[in-house]
């Protein structure tokens, strides 16, 4: 009983600092962040957060919250529910065709940037008065959003162990890829995106060899696997 105790408070005093992190900058934070840049099938996610407030029982239930990748599956589930329904939040998608025009760092960008476009729109129509110079959006990793405002935004790395706002927006992305890769897995079972996200598990790469590619491939991200089959051919 004592150890559930410690662990509680533990888990009390992390969503504590990542609130303080977001308050230590005295602005309406909102915070960004993508899921599906590795992959090598389906589209990236992009999804961005803000809190109106942290009531105490809101904080109570996200003592769980920190960088989707530390979390179990069903914790990342439990956690989506409560964020979708206590924030203003988007989760935008780029597929498969937009991500080998334009690369997959311009499309997660883009991704970033028009969830936050989003819900700048949503918050300023919500509450009178506010504009877009009332944010300050928190993006993580090293690249700023282009085509953005720079006085608006910073760049946080590992940004998802450090925000709230971050942390609960890699929430949003992950389990809604997780969500449409288990939907391509239905059309495509072949695969078992079910499983692997997209990513090029041993298994993946084996169906791959055996079926070839599929409309949900990115062509870009198998270059090397095939061009390495290709020299294996030849001897």
């Amino acid at each position: 009983m004592a150890q559930k105790v410690n662990t509680d408070k533990n888990a009390e005093s992390h969503i504590l600092k990542l609130i303080s992190y977001d308050n230590s900058y005295g602005n309406k934070i909102i915070g960004t962040d993508e899921a599906g840049r590795g992959p090598a099938a389906g589209g990236v996610f992009a999804s961005a957060v803000y809190f109106p407030s942290y009531s105490k029982e809101l904080i109570e239930k996200l003592s769980i919250l920190n960088d989707s990748k530390q979390l179990s599956k069903n914790k990342r589930e439990s956690l989506y529910d409560i964020i979708k329904e206590n924030t203003i939040n988007s989760t935008i998608c780029i597929e498969v065709d937009e991500i080998e025009r334009i690369n997959i760092l311009n499309a997660s960008l883009k991704a970033m940037k028009l969830a936050v476009e989003n819900v700048i729109k949503q918050a300023t129509k919500e509450k009178a008065g506010s504009n877009c110079q009332n944010f300050l959006v928190l993006v993580d990793g090293n690249k700023r959003i282009k085509d953005f405002d720079l006085a608006l935004q910073k760049w946080v790395i590992k940004g998802d162990a450090t925000s709230a706002s971050i942390a609960a927006a890699s929430i949003l992305a992950k389990v809604t890829r997780d969500r449409y890769m288990e939907e391509l897995d239905s059309e495509f079972p072949e695969y078992g995106w079910s499983k692997n996200a997209g990513y090029l598990t041993k298994e993946h790469i084996q169906a791959i060899d055996q079926y070839g590619m599929c409309k949900y491939h990115r062509p870009s991200f198998l270059k090397k696997h095939f061009a390495k089959q290709e020299q294996l051919s030849l001897f």
